[in-house]
């Protein structure tokens, strides 16, 4: 891991291979970790860039108030990189928007992996999960927390645990751990997300959704397919929330010809 150090901390990241830039934004429940399974691929083509979100990974939590659409352009500027394709999952895929929207000209295309909607109305399900991390964290269990967020991202509403391979809970327990120790004081510091206009976007853009994924989330997914001028929907039968982890060859497959573009 390489250290972009500034006066809010410093953001980890890696670079990967030779070719066109492609930036991999994590989810919020990851760090830069849940992309290994996709860069070989994409590093034969392209310079992969990965990197940690403030308070993920091994990024260090923000001192005071800081954008993360700002970060990834600060990073870009250290990096030398003008102009990327980038690909967000998750929390990772509306920092990528946020991005998107602030900086149209620096990117060249843009992938949505199952992005959250600023003001959506979740359903009853989303609110219980959300009720049962706080009431883990205000307990002090973390690791009640930790498997809360496992049961609903890894494993999902459409399957049992015997359905999903065991190594992707153990690959992501570190991660999600780190994030709900962190989670207070990068949410006191994070200016959020804007209500940009999605239908401003005028690069290539690919939303990809999890059949097995949380129905919010499935419906959010179609919603930026409708509202992002041109865009191109895929779906992932196998897949949860995280489709980088679940179906990585099936998500190579649909990002190189797309990125190619």
């Amino acid at each position: 891991m390489m250290i972009f150090a500034d006066d809010l901390g410093h953001l980890s990241h890696t670079v990967t291979g030779d070719g066109p830039p492609v930036v991999l934004v994590h989810a919020g429940i990851a760090d830069h970790r849940m992309w290994d399974a996709i860069v070989p691929a994409l590093a034969e083509r392209h310079t992969v860039i990965r990197y940690d979100l403030r308070g993920f990974g091994e990024s260090a939590p923000p001192t005071g108030p800081f954008s993360e659409a700002d970060d990834l352009r600060r990073l870009l500027d250290h990096l030398g990189h003008e102009r990327v394709r980038l690909v967000g999952a998750s929390w990772g895929g509306r920092v990528a928007v946020e991005f998107a929207l602030a900086h149209p000209d620096r990117v060249h295309s843009l992938v949505l992996l199952s992005p959250p909607w600023p003001g959506y109305h979740w359903s009853a399900d989303m609110i219980a999960y959300d009720e049962a991390e706080t009431a883990a964290l205000d307990a002090g269990d973390l690791d009640e927390a930790v498997q809360v967020n496992l049961d609903m991202w890894v494993r999902g509403p459409a399957r049992t645990w015997d359905a999903v391979d065991p190594a992707l809970a153990d690959r992501l327990r570190g991660a999600v751990r780190t994030s709900l120790a962190n989670q207070d004081v990068v949410g006191t510091h994070s200016q959020g997300v804007t209500d940009g206009d999605v239908a401003t976007i005028a690069v290539p853009t690919l939303v990809g959704i999890g059949r097995l994924d949380v129905p919010d989330f499935q419906d959010i997914s179609r919603r930026y397919a409708d509202a992002v001028p041109g865009a191109t929907l895929v779906e992932f039968p196998s897949a949860a929330h995280l489709i980088a982890l679940d179906a990585p060859t099936e998500l190579v497959a649909a990002l190189l010809p797309f990125l190619a573009r």
